[in-house]
């Protein structure tokens, strides 16, 4: 017992005066964090545009609004909530783009499936397979692939290439084909080709599925927009006569335009919500 504690004292003191004995080296560098606003970039299709050009995007955009409506109707109020619109417009314009983009793509990845079962029945290996998709593939996402050909003769790491590939990409159902790649290059096999075929299939099933339902919920999100829309143009053409904006100045006119405001976006998000599929989420993205 007596050596037990004795030897417990012993890696107590080691370890107290440790930082001094073994100071610390080198850490390796830590991979940074991706915030919501760089992940928001680059699946609209901009990923080398820095967060911070965002915000001065959003702030210059509010301030635009808010000066445009203060000169037209003379209401602070009204000129708060354009801010506030302004501010989320360059937001709501890269969501619409990325889901626009995701429409668009949802109908390549059928093709970059069987251009990759082609190019491996021929003989090529999977890297290669990947980088002759620079010339093979739909132009809308062809400079992707021509830039992972590029990274890919430059630094010879295939895996390093496949995630920087995702990231330009950006996309779901990408990201379910490159982790196929990814494995099969990792664990090999035979079945990679059946695989592709396969998911080709499950792709084109869904992407028709998707489209045919979004045809006929698209009234919704036009009712949507015209419900949200139409009361704030009718008020705007009040508040720019001289009777209308005194009652909108008034106390109870600013508890109206706010109520107003809440109810527009609480309604707008309930019915877009209605009409909305759910999107796939990102593997490892």
């Amino acid at each position: 017992m007596t050596v037990l504690l004795g030897a417990l004292l012993g890696a107590g003191l080691v370890l107290l005066v440790s930082p001094w004995l073994w100071p610390a080296g080198e850490r390796m560098p830590r991979t940074p964090r991706r915030g919501r606003l760089n992940v928001l970039l680059e699946e609209a299709g901009y990923p080398r545009t820095a967060p911070r050009v965002l915000i001065v995007s959003m702030i210059a955009a509010a301030v635009v609004a808010a000066s445009l409506v203060w000169l037209l109707t003379g209401l602070p109020v009204l000129a708060l909530l354009a801010a506030v619109a302004g501010a989320a417009a360059p937001v709501l314009f890269l969501r619409g783009r990325r889901l626009r983009l995701r429409k668009a793509r949802r109908q390549l990845w059928p093709d970059v499936c069987d251009l990759l079962v082609a190019a491996i029945r021929v003989g090529l290996s999977l890297p290669d397979a990947v980088a002759s998709l620079g010339e093979s593939a739909p132009p809308a996402i062809r400079p992707a692939f021509v830039a992972f050909a590029r990274d890919l003769r430059s630094t010879g790491r295939f895996e390093g290439s496949l995630d920087t590939l995702k990231a330009t990409l950006a996309d779901p159902i990408s990201d379910r084909i490159l982790e196929t790649l990814r494995m099969a290059r990792q664990v090999g096999g035979t079945e990679l080709t059946g695989v592709l075929r396969a998911l080709s299939s499950s792709v084109r099933a869904d992407a028709a599925l998707r489209g045919e339902v979004e045809a006929r919920q698209s009234w919704i999100r036009g009712a949507a927009v015209l419900g949200a829309v139409a009361p704030w143009v009718i008020l705007g053409l009040l508040a720019m006569r001289p009777e209308g904006r005194d009652a909108y100045a008034s106390p109870e006119g600013v508890i109206v335009i706010v109520v107003g405001a809440v109810v527009s976006v609480i309604a707008y998000r309930i019915m877009l919500r209605i009409g909305r599929l759910p999107e796939p989420q990102r593997w490892f993205g």
